[in-house]
């Protein structure tokens, strides 16, 4: 019976490591024409960042949980706090929103949420590429907004440019991680358990533009842990405008 059970363990580990994906689908994007330079004086509004944090069911589905997402959130806001500092340019934090500001933002932080999810499937794969997309076939038209509601958002007014950050991690349950094993003895059958998504987007608070994103699919690091966080925050604001040039003169 051991022995039945060692070499089962054994195929396990072996699909486990041939299915793994060998790259994230991380993808950057910046709107044509725009530049950003390191200490240009231009006013950047960083607003809380968007975590949610839970399990995923046996069945696929996201449950949320309430101790993670506040952990994940405490160690998010501080790595981000730490990395300001190489950003470049004036950062400014977004004042706290209540009321009828608070659900305006909400409501635009799931709209930069929706709008990052369809730049991803139809402008960052070529082949599910919208037809709006698909000017003259170049893959460097980036053309997506917001709208002009960012500018009423509270504190846009005292800036150029709102940093948004949406983060959402989905851990698999035990339940979805036995069914992601059986699911591997199955003809053509293909379950992923866990989801880790994360965006970084830059956004002109006048037009509603966005001027660059930052996606990924599968991102690493665990945010329920202060060092998994600062990776996440390394991996969302990797090739920020202007952060680079800063790098260089500091080094």
């Amino acid at each position: 019976m051991q022995y039945w059970l060692r070499r089962l363990f054994a195929v396990f580990l072996a699909i486990s490591f041939l299915s793994s994906p060998v790259t994230a689908q991380e993808r950057t994007a910046i709107k044509q024409g725009f530049e950003l330079g390191a200490n240009s004086n231009k006013k950047i509004l960083v607003f809380r960042p968007s975590v949610r944090v839970g399990a995923q069911s046996t069945g696929g589905l996201f449950e949320p949980n309430a101790e993670w997402t506040e952990e994940a959130k405490k160690n998010i806001e501080q790595a981000l706090s730490e990395k300001q500092a190489a950003l470049g340019n004036q950062i400014i934090k977004a004042p706290e929103a209540y009321g009828a500001d608070a659900q305006n933002l909400q409501e635009h932080m799931a709209l930069f949420a929706a709008v990052s999810q369809s730049i991803i499937q139809y402008q960052f794969f070529v082949g599910n590429r919208l037809p709006t997309k698909k000017r003259d076939n170049k893959a460097d038209v980036f053309e997506w907004s917001l709208g002009t509601g960012v500018a009423n958002l509270p504190g846009a007014s005292e800036a150029d440019y709102g940093l948004f950050i949406y983060n959402k991690d989905a851990y698999g349950s035990t339940g979805r991680k036995l069914l992601q094993f059986a699911a591997a003895f199955g003809p053509g059958i293909g379950v992923k358990s866990g989801e880790h998504q994360g965006f970084a987007g830059l956004i002109d608070l006048k037009t509603g533009d966005l001027l660059w994103l930052n996606a990924d699919g599968a991102m690493g690091g665990d945010v329920r842990k202060a060092d998994g966080a600062q990776k996440r925050v390394r991996q969302l604001l990797e090739e920020f405008p202007g952060s680079d040039a800063e790098q260089a003169e500091v080094e």
